[in-house]
């Protein structure tokens, strides 16, 4: 890294907000958990309240041309309402676990100030559970949101500052860079905060990794899912079109291939076209290539768009695609020569026939070799056997089984996953963690340490049955 000019004016710019945010911080530290539970839910109001929710989700399709406002209200909501639930009666302040038998008594600590970038793909929603994880560990946080999404992240901070004046809690525990966030202040936060976390570019990631501060920074989406002989075939198409229609697919837990192996693969067609799946012919697929991977890459042109709208920017007159939910190209290769084989980030879906189960995996592992090792895998099956050789196998931190995976990987209601827009992949993925990013991250854990009554073991118990069969 290159030298730091602390006379630049990034430097000054961030220092300012640091220092108030960490005046802010340690007032909020000698809050007790019923006053920081009162902060987290004012927090968790200031995005939940209708009328303000439905503002942050128009304006934020308004202002970046990405997805369905509908879509990002509902989001907004279930998310901050899941979240939410997660954190009711968590203890985040004082003794927050006893081990008497270890003689260990665990402490919470705050870990201070939080840097949180944040994307244009969700520019109310993931801003908001990234405030109130940190808020619940008694931090301050400091947002650098993206320049298309910094105008729904202004807003949101203007209601967290409505709702933290009515609490009477320093507004300066959550602030956000001022517009234009430039690579320079964004980097100087990243360098001054005491902790990031980071939900974004694959740049914003590296970014983060090499700026000398902890960091949490979240693995490339390509989610694949698997569809075999024993799944309930209408169920399973249902819940593959709502999640790749939900928001226009902006999520990177949104399925980008469906596997289906050879015995059901012409009825789970038939179930897709039902639920409004169209499938291109070849030379309608080498046109949408075209657009959407210009030199093997893919575009922004058709990101977070409806089905029928990548149609029409692809030139793609079919009378049904005006009404397409989802446009289906069949794939059989992986890697650059077949870009459909990555994420798309649009509502268009690659379709792979497998022999078998077998052959299915294959597939799946082969794709997750070129792209979204770590994230995780969908499965619509009644085969446990096959849903636990997934987890055994596959590089993926998440096994969705019979479930619409753009919900379900974040958390969900019905499924024990903590509620979050960051999700861990693990080594797999170039990550340090493999959870959904939650509150514990956002905390320091002081442990006490007492003596106990020895626990010794002997040479025997430790290598005896080694050393008899080994004849040591």
């Amino acid at each position: 890294m290159e030298p730091t000019n602390e006379s630049s004016p990034a430097v000054q710019l961030v220092r300012s907000l640091v220092e108030r945010a960490g005046a802010a911080q340690r007032a909020f530290e000698r809050y007790d958990q019923a006053a920081v539970d009162e902060v987290v839910t004012a927090a968790g109001w200031a995005i939940v309240e209708p009328g303000r929710n439905r503002l942050l989700a128009d304006l934020a399709v308004a202002d970046t041309g990405l997805g369905k406002a509908e879509d990002k209200f509902t989001k907004n909501r279930r998310k901050t309402m899941g979240l939410l639930r997660d954190l009711r009666g968590v203890k985040t302040v004082g003794v927050i676990a006893e081990f008497p038998e270890l003689g260990l008594v665990e402490i919470a600590r705050p870990v201070g100030v939080v840097a949180a970038v944040t994307p244009s793909t969700n520019p109310g929603a993931t801003p908001a559970n990234k405030v109130i994880n940190a808020l619940k560990g008694r931090n301050a946080v400091i947002l650098s949101p993206s320049p298309k999404g910094w105008s729904t992240c202004a807003k949101l901070l203007e209601f967290i500052h409505a709702e933290l004046d009515r609490v009477g809690a320093p507004r300066d525990l959550v602030q956000m860079l001022p517009a234009p966030v430039t690579k320079e202040t964004s980097a100087e936060l990243l360098r001054q905060a005491d902790l990031v976390v980071v939900t974004g570019s694959r740049a914003n990631v590296r970014a983060a990794a090499v700026s000398g501060t902890p960091a949490f920074g979240v693995g490339a989406g390509n989610v694949v899912s698997i569809v075999d002989e024993t799944a309930d075939l209408p169920s399973a198409a249902e819940l593959i079109r709502q999640s790749k229609t939900f928001d226009h697919a902006t999520s990177c837990s949104s399925e980008n291939s469906v596997i289906v192996v050879e015995a059901v693969y012409d009825a789970m067609l038939a179930a897709l076209r039902r639920e409004g799946a169209v499938m291109l012919d070849s030379a309608e697929k080498a046109t949408l290539q075209a657009v959407m991977f210009p030199g093997g890459k893919l575009s922004a042109i058709a990101t977070a768009q409806s089905a029928a709208r990548v149609a029409e920017i692809a030139g793609l007159a079919r009378s049904d695609l005006r009404d397409a939910a989802i446009l289906m190209v069949e794939e059989n290769g992986v890697g650059p020569g077949h870009p459909f084989s990555g994420e798309k980030l649009s509502p268009v879906l690659a379709v792979y026939r497998a022999r078998d189960f077998d052959h299915a995996v294959e597939i799946t592992a082969a794709i997750y070799a070129y792209q979204g090792a770590g994230h995780s895998v969908g499965m619509h099956s009644r085969d446990d056997a096959r849903i636990l050789r997934l987890g055994l196998e596959l590089p993926v931190c998440r096994v969705i089984v019979n479930q619409a995976h753009c919900y379900a990987t974040g958390g969900s209601f019905d499924n024990g996953l903590p509620f979050s827009l960051s999700m861990g992949c693990g080594t797999w993925g170039r990550n340090n963690f493999s959870e959904n990013l939650n509150y514990r991250h956002y905390l320091n854990i002081t442990r006490i340490s007492r003596t106990i009554p020895p626990r010794e073991v002997t040479d025997e118990e430790l290598f005896g049955a080694y050393r008899k069969k080994h004849g040591v």
